[in-house]
């Protein structure tokens, strides 16, 4: 596949990615949407929630890696692809080692809590058992913006 194709489709999955973010905006939630796609074929999909749920870890990754587990009934997401808006945090990053993903696309840098390029860069240390794929920056101006405006709404509302 070439560069051009994939980037095109990695935009394409990135967009219906931002689409859930906007989801969770709507409901008051931290804006980041996540889907994981294996052959072509979306098998799951979430989006931030902990507020709503009462549960720290219903982030967009943990509830897309939980839908695709459900939808293929099994934990191992080999050779699947997660798409989310904004560089996961340490316990995604965990979540998605474990569950085999082949390769994580991100839109924007998370500078405080981002654990693949931005602080911790788990996927690169040496004692795992499993290597991901990472490409990072998809319509990565979008993704921030929505995540950007969510807290600058926030702060000017206290």
């Amino acid at each position: 596949m070439q560069n051009k194709e994939l980037n095109s489709i990695d935009t394409e999955w990135m967009k219906k990615a931002l689409s859930l973010a906007k989801k969770a905006l709507s409901i008051g939630e931290v804006p980041v949407g996540a889907l994981i796609v294996k052959d072509h074929t979306m098998i799951g999909r979430g989006y931030n929630s902990p507020i709503s749920c009462c549960d720290p870890t219903a982030h967009a990754e943990i509830s897309a890696l939980r839908d695709a587990a459900l939808n293929i009934k099994n934990y191992r997401l080999s050779g699947a692809t997660l798409y989310v808006t904004i560089e996961p945090c340490t316990m995604c990053i965990g979540a998605i080692i474990h569950a085999r993903i082949a390769r994580l696309v991100y839109g924007a840098l998370e500078p405080r809590a981002g654990a693949v390029v931005s602080n911790l860069e788990l996927p690169i240390l040496p004692h795992y058992n499993h290597r991901l794929d990472v490409q990072g920056g998809v319509i990565a101006e979008e993704c921030g913006a929505l995540i950007s405006n969510f807290f600058k709404n926030k702060r000017s509302l206290t």
